[in-house]
């Protein structure tokens, strides 16, 4: 990634955590001590005026392993 495109994605991550600074803070309370396998994560979308919708998955292995490679790149 070239540094004006890393510029501009860091610019954008620091606007949503102002913007939502309540969604960092779950996340860092949920992943920072670990998911063990087997453990559910749902996520519900409702877009105004619609239904809304519901999806989860069950934490596997290979899940893990990318969770890890993602820790500590939100800060």
């Amino acid at each position: 990634m070239d540094s004006a495109k890393m510029f501009k994605a860091m610019a954008a991550i620091s606007t949503f955590k102002s913007n939502h600074p309540k969604f960092f803070s779950f996340v860092d309370t949920v992943f920072k001590p670990g998911i063990p396998e087997g453990t559910v994560i749902e996520l519900t979308v409702t877009k105004p005026g619609e239904e809304s919708i519901t999806t989860n998955i069950k934490v596997s292995e290979s899940d893990l392993a990318l969770f890890e490679s993602l820790k500590g790149g939100f800060n």
